[in-house]
């Protein structure tokens, strides 16, 4: 064993540059991986530290017990308590100070007139609180607001606006108040909680903008006195507090809200970020596979060499996994110091574009290093693996032979084993789709075709060479043809060289197309269910932006242009014990508005105990017109509704309605989401958006958009989450790159004595730089065609999935414009790959080639 290390240790001297492109591959998969570890590490224990130091003066929080989950949330809306609890609970023994916690969204407009965040963080308003220990956020500047219209905002959301103390500006709530900031604070001493926003009124302000009713609060703060623990101090609280209200300890309120940035954001993130990682270290394991089986097979004379000296078998495996282990090691652990140095970066970073990464040193656990490192050595071991037995497997006599290229290509035994694959995929994939909905199915299936389109490559390859490099004959003429002849010797190394980046492609195209289908779902969406001219809305996606005004319907529905404005609110209550969304508006302007489908009933005689539901809710419930619904609302009232209609189509208008009359009793805050308008015939579209527009000015200046745009608008944020995955998936595009440029340097000392021959028969320089890059565009033409048949057909999986596992129909749809920017991009890319190697091949000097051995 001590021979096999010393002979690693011996040609990786030597042989340096050969294993170059796999210790990138393996040191940029475990980089990312490591960074994102350390990243959400980092990230979880600032927000921790945050929470705790904001919440440190409050030791309990008096509240409703019960909340409303509806699908899709894991935030649920809790009842109000009644604020006249403070002064029973200012009695309690024990208890030093307490204060009512009102809180509901409130957008800021900034000096440019556009609003302050609201693109998924909230944009929040409450009351401030005087008691500077139980207030979360720190005046840092300025003073409290001591009277109507005075606020104190968050220090991040000033720095945004551009606002600064003594400017005046409007607050969304969603009703459009005139605010003047007389103070700015800061949050866990961080200018904000992430990128929510903050604004602080009086108390009464905050009770006649925020709650329906005066006299309730979100929550209730509690201080104790000297001596008195949390724990003690709930024991002493509960006994005074009424039916369906509780008391936690401020440590339990705190680790919510951490644990709620945690799902909500957190968790995701760095899975987001993980899944990319697997994703990148999987495209490494085929650049790294395809490095180690090209050394094995120049090495052969070398191998059967060394057999024929008396080296078993073993020890042959043994010395190629031992520079499989050396290699995966030192660029593992340079690995974690990237990692390391990513995670600084994003955390210098972040700030800078907006996003306030809490301060504090980087936290590096054990996990975050050792999952890496193992992951990394395990990688590139496990790819090396084959290549290492086959090495064990040379005969002495092979050191008889003149060649050592590796020559072995497609089997019958691999074409049949591909084509069941092939087959066992389709029908996996067709049965989750078509048969029985299922996104795990699907899943699967996915994972066979991928898997089929490994074990298939080097079958497919010669074929797919031949047509692509066909053109390359008359385009380039013997340079073309010797270029395209290179890439057919050896089909599994092409098949390999190619299916790195097949699968970075893949991925692109599969999102390429998903986000065209979403966007097509929500243009088909809004084509189908909305019958309106113009529609009104907040741009704002996520927890963020403050709604609309309920009386902005009414004041359009006055224009003279318009003949019908119906506004959508949200409400949420339990039906039969599942929480529900619930849409409250007008029945009948909705009807007239909106495309609901077949309608049995009627949706004019809801009245104040009257609901609709979609037919396919109603068959959820075992619901019926005529039949009975029991809803739960948020302040703890059941009521039992009669079903007066049941519609076809939910998109836009939801799964069940209910009237405002019916909303108002137990509303919280009221807002709208939407405000559709149906101008009167002869009102062309631009003359009735202006005449809107003048009116939504008084009403905090929201968006006015004709259909298409409101359908435009509403995918928004799938170009930015494409944006995100192209820039993530760059990095496993980049390993393949590097797989097919070690794959191109590595043939090129195979064939340094063929390359000499050819300069000595008159091949110029120029010739063959274009060769080689030549060959390197047709291997990255076979991973990109085959990627882009691959994503395209993973993306229709997905949709048809989606669509069969969802209420909502889905509509698949192929962006030809975006795949063949990708398939371009792919060709350049190889191109690029080829350079380098290109480079070094034109500077062999021709006699020194020629003598090699």
């Amino acid at each position: 064993m001590n021979a096999a290390v010393r002979l690693s240790v011996s040609s990786l001297r030597a042989h340096k540059r050969r294993f170059a492109g796999t210790f990138l591959a393996v040191f940029l998969g475990v980089a990312f991986l490591a960074g994102t570890l350390v990243m959400g590490d980092t990230l979880r224990a600032s927000f921790d530290s945050m929470f705790g130091s904001a919440t440190s003066g409050t030791d309990a929080v008096v509240r409703s017990a019960d909340a409303i989950t509806t699908p899709g949330e894991s935030q649920g809306v809790r009842q109000p308590v009644p604020t006249g609890l403070v002064s029973t609970l200012e009695n309690v023994p024990g208890v030093a100070a307490a204060a009512p916690d009102i809180e509901g969204a409130g957008q800021l407009v900034g000096k440019n007139g556009k609003p302050i965040g609201g693109q998924g963080p909230p944009t929040l308003a409450g009351n401030w609180i005087t008691d500077s220990k139980l207030n979360p956020y720190q005046l840092a500047e300025g003073r409290a607001p001591r009277k109507s219209g005075e606020v104190v905002v968050n220090r991040g959301a000033a720095k945004k606006g551009d606002l600064r103390i003594g400017d005046t500006t409007t607050l969304r709530t969603p009703d459009p108040v005139k605010v003047t900031v007389v103070g700015l604070a800061t949050f866990g001493g961080e200018d904000g909680m992430a990128q929510v926003t903050f604004t602080g009124m009086t108390r009464a302000d905050a009770e006649k903008y925020l709650t329906a009713r005066p006299g309730e609060a979100a929550s209730i703060k509690v201080r104790a006195g000297p001596g008195v623990s949390e724990k003690a101090l709930v024991d002493r609280l509960t006994p005074v507090l009424p039916k369906g209200v509780e008391a936690i300890t401020g440590q339990q309120s705190a680790q919510e809200n951490t644990d709620m940035i945690s799902s909500q954001f957190l968790t995701i993130f760095t899975t987001f970020l993980l899944v990319f990682s697997g994703i990148a270290l999987l495209v490494a394991t085929f650049s790294i596979h395809n490095t180690f089986a090209i050394v094995v097979a120049q090495r052969t004379r070398e191998n059967a060499l060394l057999r024929a000296l008396g080296a078993s078998r073993r020890q042959v495996t043994a010395t190629t996994l031992a520079e499989a282990t050396v290699v995966a090691v030192t660029a593992s652990v340079a690995g974690l110091a990237g990692g390391i140095g990513i995670a600084a970066g994003l955390q210098a970073l972040f700030p800078a574009i907006g996003f306030p990464f809490p301060d504090g040193n980087l936290v590096i656990g054990a996990l975050s290093m050792v999952l890496p490192l193992v992951v990394g050595i395990v990688v590139c071991l496990g790819s090396a693996l084959m290549p290492a037995a086959r090495a064990g497997r040379t005969a002495p006599l092979a050191a008889l032979r003149e060649t050592a290229v590796d020559a072995s290509g497609a089997s019958r035994t691999r074409a049949v084993t591909g084509m069941g694959l092939g087959a066992l995929a389709v029908a996996t994939t067709l049965g989750g789709v078509l048969v029985s909905p299922s996104l795990w199915m699907a899943g699967l299936g996915a994972v066979l075709a991928l898997a089929s389109f490994v074990v298939l490559g080097p079958v497919a390859s010669n074929t797919a060479v031949r047509v692509l490099g066909g053109p390359l004959d008359k385009l380039r003429g013997v340079t073309g043809g010797l270029a395209r002849r290179n890439a057919l010797r050896s089909p599994k190394r092409t098949a390999a060289t190619a299916s790195a980046l097949m699968i970075g492609v893949a991925v692109v195209s599969l999102f390429t197309v998903f986000g065209a289908s979403l966007k097509a779902t929500m243009d088909q969406t809004v084509s189908r269910s909305f019958a309106g001219d113009v529609a009104v809305s907040t741009p704002s996606f996520g927890a963020g932006g403050s709604g609309l005004s309920p009386r902005l319907a009414d004041a359009i529905q006055q224009l003279p242009e318009v003949d019908t404005a119906v506004g959508l609110g949200r409400g949420v209550a339990q039906v039969d014990g599942k929480g529900r969304a619930l849409t409250v508006t007008d029945p009948v302007a909705l009807e007239r508005t909106f495309d609901l489908g077949t309608v049995d009933g009627s949706l004019r005689d809801l009245g104040s105990d009257g609901i609709a539901v979609t037919k396919a809710e109603a068959d959820k419930q075992h619901l019926t017109t005529g039949g009975k619904a029991q809803l739960t609302f948020t302040d703890g009232k059941k009521q039992t509704f009669t079903v007066r209609a049941v519609y076809g189509q939910s998109e836009l208008a939801g799964d069940y309605v209910i009237t405002r009359a019916a909303w108002a009793p137990h509303r919280t805050q009221d807002s709208d989401t939407l405000v559709a308008v149906s101008f009167k015939d002869g009102v062309s579209t631009d003359a009735g958006k202006a005449a809107v527009q003048k009116v939504a000015v008084h009403y905090g200046s929201p968006e006015v958009q004709t259909r298409d745009d409101y359908a435009q608008s509403s995918a928004g944020g799938i170009d930015m989450m494409l944006t995100l995955v192209y820039a993530l998936l760059a990095l496993a595009v980049l390993i393949a790159l590097l797989g097919i440029a070690n794959t191109l340097t590595l043939a090129i000392h195979e064939r340094t004595r063929e390359l000499g021959l050819l300069r000595a028969v008159g091949q110029t320089r120029a010739q063959l730089r274009a060769m080689v890059r030549w060959e390197s565009v047709l291997v990255a033409a076979f991973g990109t065609a085959g990627g882009l048949g691959l994503g395209a057909f993973l993306g229709w999986v997905l949709v048809k999935a989606s669509d069969g596992a969802s209420d909502s129909a889905f509509a698949f749809a192929i962006p030809p414009v975006q795949l063949v920017i990708v398939a371009l991009v792919g060709l350049v890319a190889g191109a690029l790959a080829g350079w380098r190697p290109a480079r070094r091949a034109a500077r062999l000097d021709v006699l020194r080639a020629i003598a090699t051995e």
